[in-house]
Protein backbone atom coordinates (compact mmCIF):
# COMPACT_ATOMS: atom_id res chain seq x y z
CA UNK A 1 0.00 0.00 0.00
CA UNK A 2 1.39 3.29 -1.20
CA UNK A 3 2.10 5.79 1.72
CA UNK A 4 -0.86 8.52 2.59
CA UNK A 5 0.35 12.27 3.31
CA UNK A 6 -1.89 15.17 4.06
CA UNK A 7 -1.11 18.57 2.59
CA UNK A 8 -1.62 22.18 3.87
CA UNK A 9 -1.56 25.42 1.90
CA UNK A 10 -3.11 28.32 0.87
CA UNK A 11 -2.22 31.55 -1.61
CA UNK A 12 -3.03 34.97 -1.85
CA UNK A 13 -3.34 36.35 -5.71
CA UNK A 14 -6.15 37.59 -7.66
CA UNK A 15 -8.48 35.41 -9.42
CA UNK A 16 -10.88 36.96 -11.35
CA UNK A 17 -13.49 33.75 -12.21
CA UNK A 18 -13.33 32.06 -8.90
CA UNK A 19 -15.94 28.92 -10.14
CA UNK A 20 -13.86 28.11 -12.88
CA UNK A 21 -11.16 27.66 -11.00
CA UNK A 22 -13.23 25.84 -8.28
CA UNK A 23 -14.51 23.32 -11.14
CA UNK A 24 -10.75 23.00 -12.35
CA UNK A 25 -9.42 21.59 -8.64
CA UNK A 26 -12.28 19.68 -7.87
CA UNK A 27 -11.98 17.77 -11.38
CA UNK A 28 -8.18 17.83 -10.77
CA UNK A 29 -8.34 16.14 -7.23
CA UNK A 30 -11.67 13.51 -7.75
CA UNK A 31 -9.06 12.50 -10.69
CA UNK A 32 -6.07 11.87 -8.48
CA UNK A 33 -8.74 10.23 -5.85
CA UNK A 34 -7.73 13.40 -3.36
CA UNK A 35 -10.13 13.97 -0.34
CA UNK A 36 -10.11 17.26 2.19
CA UNK A 37 -11.20 20.96 1.76
CA UNK A 38 -10.66 23.51 -0.42
CA UNK A 39 -11.60 27.08 -0.78
CA UNK A 40 -11.27 29.87 -3.52
CA UNK A 41 -12.53 33.19 -3.40
CA UNK A 42 -11.28 36.35 -5.09
CA UNK A 43 -8.58 36.30 -2.80
CA UNK A 44 -6.89 33.27 -4.02
CA UNK A 45 -7.11 29.69 -2.24
CA UNK A 46 -6.60 27.54 0.61
CA UNK A 47 -7.03 24.17 1.20
CA UNK A 48 -6.15 20.94 3.19
CA UNK A 49 -5.62 17.35 0.79
CA UNK A 50 -4.95 13.64 1.93
CA UNK A 51 -4.00 10.72 -0.18
CA UNK A 52 -1.52 8.92 -2.01
CA UNK A 53 1.95 10.87 -1.54
CA UNK A 54 2.02 10.42 -5.39
CA UNK A 55 -1.35 11.68 -6.13
CA UNK A 56 -0.69 14.65 -4.06
CA UNK A 57 3.06 15.55 -5.53
CA UNK A 58 0.77 15.75 -8.87
CA UNK A 59 -1.81 17.95 -7.88
CA UNK A 60 1.29 19.95 -6.32
CA UNK A 61 2.73 20.29 -9.63
CA UNK A 62 -0.55 20.88 -11.39
CA UNK A 63 -1.84 23.50 -8.98
CA UNK A 64 1.47 24.91 -9.72
CA UNK A 65 1.24 25.50 -13.13
CA UNK A 66 -1.66 28.40 -12.50
CA UNK A 67 0.25 31.27 -12.66
CA UNK A 68 -0.79 32.95 -9.44
CA UNK A 69 -0.11 29.90 -7.36
CA UNK A 70 3.35 29.23 -8.18
CA UNK A 71 5.18 30.41 -4.68
CA UNK A 72 2.66 28.41 -2.46
CA UNK A 73 3.81 27.02 0.45
CA UNK A 74 2.55 23.06 0.88
CA UNK A 75 3.38 21.76 3.62
CA UNK A 76 3.54 18.46 4.54
CA UNK A 77 2.24 15.84 7.30
CA UNK A 78 1.14 12.87 8.15
CA UNK A 79 -2.03 11.44 7.61
CA UNK A 80 -3.99 10.20 4.75
CA UNK A 81 -7.48 10.48 2.62
CA UNK A 82 -9.02 8.62 5.74
CA UNK A 83 -9.01 11.48 7.86
CA UNK A 84 -11.30 13.45 5.65
CA UNK A 85 -14.99 12.38 5.02
CA UNK A 86 -15.26 13.71 1.49
CA UNK A 87 -13.83 15.99 -1.01
CA UNK A 88 -15.77 19.73 -0.79
CA UNK A 89 -14.37 22.63 -3.05
CA UNK A 90 -16.41 25.82 -2.04
CA UNK A 91 -15.91 29.19 -3.45
CA UNK A 92 -16.36 32.19 -0.85
CA UNK A 93 -16.61 35.53 -0.60
CA UNK A 94 -13.55 35.04 2.10
CA UNK A 95 -10.76 32.55 2.62
CA UNK A 96 -10.94 32.83 6.40
CA UNK A 97 -14.18 33.98 7.36
CA UNK A 98 -13.48 37.12 9.42
CA UNK A 99 -16.57 39.09 7.90
CA UNK A 100 -13.79 41.70 6.55
CA UNK A 101 -13.96 40.73 2.82
CA UNK A 102 -12.02 44.33 2.04
CA UNK A 103 -9.96 44.33 5.18
CA UNK A 104 -6.60 42.76 2.71
CA UNK A 105 -5.07 43.98 -0.64
CA UNK A 106 -4.08 41.42 -2.75
CA UNK A 107 -2.04 42.10 -6.03
CA UNK A 108 -0.18 38.76 -7.54
CA UNK A 109 2.51 38.86 -4.99
CA UNK A 110 -0.07 38.15 -2.28
CA UNK A 111 -1.58 40.40 0.43
CA UNK A 112 0.58 43.84 0.43
CA UNK A 113 -0.75 45.52 3.68
CA UNK A 114 -0.29 42.57 5.93
CA UNK A 115 2.43 41.98 8.65
CA UNK A 116 5.99 41.19 8.17
CA UNK A 117 6.69 37.63 7.85
CA UNK A 118 9.25 35.87 10.00
CA UNK A 119 11.06 32.47 9.61
CA UNK A 120 10.91 30.79 12.86
CA UNK A 121 14.57 31.29 13.76
CA UNK A 122 13.67 35.05 13.28
CA UNK A 123 10.75 34.73 15.58
CA UNK A 124 13.46 33.22 18.15
CA UNK A 125 16.24 35.84 17.09
CA UNK A 126 13.51 38.42 17.63
CA UNK A 127 12.36 37.27 21.30
CA UNK A 128 16.26 36.93 22.27
CA UNK A 129 16.91 40.45 21.23
CA UNK A 130 13.90 42.54 22.62
CA UNK A 131 12.42 40.16 25.61
CA UNK A 132 9.25 41.58 26.92
CA UNK A 133 8.72 44.19 23.81
CA UNK A 134 7.57 41.02 21.53
CA UNK A 135 4.17 40.03 22.06
CA UNK A 136 2.81 36.64 20.76
CA UNK A 137 -1.03 36.85 19.85
CA UNK A 138 -2.83 34.04 18.96
CA UNK A 139 -5.14 34.15 15.78
CA UNK A 140 -6.97 30.73 16.49
CA UNK A 141 -10.33 30.24 17.81
CA UNK A 142 -9.65 30.30 21.74
CA UNK A 143 -10.41 26.10 22.21
CA UNK A 144 -7.29 25.66 20.16
CA UNK A 145 -5.11 27.34 22.57
CA UNK A 146 -6.19 25.16 25.30
CA UNK A 147 -3.33 22.10 24.03
CA UNK A 148 -1.10 24.56 22.82
CA UNK A 149 0.08 27.77 22.06
CA UNK A 150 3.24 30.44 22.69
CA UNK A 151 4.71 30.68 25.55
CA UNK A 152 3.14 34.02 27.49
CA UNK A 153 0.52 34.44 24.66
CA UNK A 154 -2.23 36.51 24.59
CA UNK A 155 -5.32 34.28 23.45
CA UNK A 156 -8.21 36.20 22.31
CA UNK A 157 -11.50 35.52 23.97
CA UNK A 158 -13.04 34.32 20.54
CA UNK A 159 -15.00 31.15 19.69
CA UNK A 160 -14.89 31.83 15.66
CA UNK A 161 -12.79 34.09 13.28
CA UNK A 162 -15.87 36.45 12.92
CA UNK A 163 -15.15 37.73 16.62
CA UNK A 164 -11.90 38.97 15.69
CA UNK A 165 -12.44 42.43 14.22
CA UNK A 166 -15.24 43.01 17.11
CA UNK A 167 -12.35 41.62 19.27
CA UNK A 168 -9.39 43.95 18.10
CA UNK A 169 -11.59 46.75 17.86
CA UNK A 170 -13.06 46.92 21.81
CA UNK A 171 -9.83 49.13 22.82
CA UNK A 172 -8.86 45.50 25.41
CA UNK A 173 -5.42 45.65 23.65
CA UNK A 174 -4.62 49.24 22.95
CA UNK A 175 -1.87 49.02 25.68
CA UNK A 176 0.09 47.12 23.63
CA UNK A 177 -0.10 48.81 20.26
CA UNK A 178 3.81 50.21 20.34
CA UNK A 179 4.83 46.62 21.03
CA UNK A 180 6.34 43.72 18.47
CA UNK A 181 3.48 41.39 18.10
CA UNK A 182 4.16 38.43 16.62
CA UNK A 183 0.56 36.74 15.11
CA UNK A 184 0.42 32.94 14.71
CA UNK A 185 -2.10 30.38 13.33
CA UNK A 186 -1.88 26.56 12.07
CA UNK A 187 -0.36 27.56 8.64
CA UNK A 188 -0.37 30.94 8.55
CA UNK A 189 -3.80 32.16 6.43
CA UNK A 190 -5.64 33.38 8.89
CA UNK A 191 -2.77 35.53 10.44
CA UNK A 192 -1.78 36.99 7.01
CA UNK A 193 -5.77 38.45 7.26
CA UNK A 194 -5.77 39.47 11.05
CA UNK A 195 -2.41 41.15 10.89
CA UNK A 196 -3.71 43.30 7.73
CA UNK A 197 -6.88 43.96 10.76
CA UNK A 198 -4.15 44.68 13.74
CA UNK A 199 -2.14 47.19 11.27
CA UNK A 200 -5.09 49.05 10.07
CA UNK A 201 -6.69 49.46 13.70
CA UNK A 202 -3.16 51.40 15.10
CA UNK A 203 -0.73 48.45 15.79
CA UNK A 204 2.80 50.20 14.69
CA UNK A 205 4.88 46.63 14.49
CA UNK A 206 3.15 44.05 13.23
CA UNK A 207 4.33 40.16 12.13
CA UNK A 208 3.64 37.05 11.12
CA UNK A 209 5.39 33.48 11.06
CA UNK A 210 5.99 32.36 8.09
CA UNK A 211 4.46 28.99 7.74
CA UNK A 212 2.83 29.20 10.80
CA UNK A 213 2.74 27.17 13.82
CA UNK A 214 3.05 23.93 11.50
CA UNK A 215 6.66 25.63 9.97
CA UNK A 216 7.70 26.78 13.53
CA UNK A 217 6.85 23.20 15.02
CA UNK A 218 9.16 21.51 12.34
CA UNK A 219 11.93 23.63 12.68
CA UNK A 220 12.33 24.16 16.41
CA UNK A 221 10.50 21.27 17.98
CA UNK A 222 9.25 21.89 21.64
CA UNK A 223 12.45 23.33 23.16
CA UNK A 224 12.20 26.68 22.05
CA UNK A 225 9.00 28.92 22.49
CA UNK A 226 6.06 26.78 21.48
CA UNK A 227 4.77 24.94 24.21
CA UNK A 228 1.93 21.93 23.71
CA UNK A 229 0.03 19.87 21.07
CA UNK A 230 -1.27 21.26 17.86
CA UNK A 231 -4.88 21.29 17.05
CA UNK A 232 -5.73 20.20 13.60
CA UNK A 233 -9.26 20.56 11.52
CA UNK A 234 -9.33 16.84 10.54
CA UNK A 235 -10.15 13.37 12.32
CA UNK A 236 -6.76 13.63 13.22
CA UNK A 237 -7.72 16.44 15.75
CA UNK A 238 -4.19 17.47 17.05
CA UNK A 239 -0.59 16.46 16.56
CA UNK A 240 2.96 17.02 18.47
CA UNK A 241 6.08 17.88 16.69
CA UNK A 242 8.20 15.85 18.57
CA UNK A 243 7.91 12.96 21.89
CA UNK A 244 8.79 15.99 23.94
CA UNK A 245 5.77 17.84 23.78
CA UNK A 246 4.20 19.48 27.29
CA UNK A 247 0.47 18.21 27.55
CA UNK A 248 -0.85 22.05 28.96
CA UNK A 249 -4.60 20.60 27.97
CA UNK A 250 -6.50 20.04 31.41
CA UNK A 251 -9.31 17.17 31.27
CA UNK A 252 -13.01 19.45 31.44
CA UNK A 253 -14.05 17.00 33.59
CA UNK A 254 -11.50 15.97 35.81
CA UNK A 255 -9.07 18.86 35.20
CA UNK A 256 -6.07 15.77 34.56
CA UNK A 257 -3.58 16.23 31.84
CA UNK A 258 -4.81 15.69 28.16
CA UNK A 259 -4.03 16.84 24.57
CA UNK A 260 -6.98 15.21 23.30
CA UNK A 261 -10.86 16.75 21.73
CA UNK A 262 -13.64 14.04 21.71
CA UNK A 263 -16.55 14.56 19.66
CA UNK A 264 -19.93 15.38 21.67
CA UNK A 265 -22.43 12.10 21.38
CA UNK A 266 -25.16 14.15 22.09
CA UNK A 267 -27.65 14.40 18.34
CA UNK A 268 -27.40 17.10 16.36
CA UNK A 269 -23.94 18.60 18.72
CA UNK A 270 -21.12 19.21 16.41
CA UNK A 271 -18.79 20.62 19.85
CA UNK A 272 -15.46 18.92 20.58
CA UNK A 273 -15.06 18.33 24.19
CA UNK A 274 -11.41 18.08 25.89
CA UNK A 275 -11.16 14.72 27.87
CA UNK A 276 -8.48 12.72 29.19
CA UNK A 277 -8.47 8.95 28.57
CA UNK A 278 -10.55 7.87 31.67
CA UNK A 279 -13.33 9.82 31.18
CA UNK A 280 -13.91 9.52 28.22
CA UNK A 281 -14.67 6.20 29.00
CA UNK A 282 -17.83 7.49 30.97
CA UNK A 283 -20.87 8.02 28.16
CA UNK A 284 -22.26 10.55 30.07
CA UNK A 285 -18.93 12.76 29.58
CA UNK A 286 -19.54 13.20 26.07
CA UNK A 287 -22.52 15.26 26.39
CA UNK A 288 -22.22 18.88 25.88
CA UNK A 289 -22.83 21.01 28.71
CA UNK A 290 -22.15 25.13 29.04
CA UNK A 291 -19.32 24.34 30.58
CA UNK A 292 -17.04 22.59 27.96
CA UNK A 293 -14.92 24.20 25.08
CA UNK A 294 -17.02 25.18 22.61
CA UNK A 295 -14.77 23.88 20.17
CA UNK A 296 -16.17 23.64 16.58
CA UNK A 297 -15.54 20.58 14.19
CA UNK A 298 -13.74 21.17 10.72
CA UNK A 299 -14.59 25.19 10.59
CA UNK A 300 -11.13 26.32 8.98
CA UNK A 301 -8.11 24.94 7.37
CA UNK A 302 -5.58 27.11 8.42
Amino acid sequence: MELQKIILYYGFTPISDPEAVKLWQQNLCESLGLKGRILISKHGINGTLGGDMSALKKYVKTTKQYTGFRKIDFKWSMGNGNDFPRLKVRVRSELVAFDAPDAIQVTEKGIVNGGKHLKPAAVDQLVAERGDEVVFFDGRNAFEAAIGKFKNAIVPDVQTTHDFVAEIQSGKYDDIKDKAIVTYCTGGVRCEILSAIMIDNGFKEVYQIDGGIVRYGESQGDKSLWEGSLYVFDDRLNIDFTPDAKTIGKCEKCEGPTSTFRNCLFLGCRDLILLCDACNAEPANLVHTDQHTRGKRRQSVG
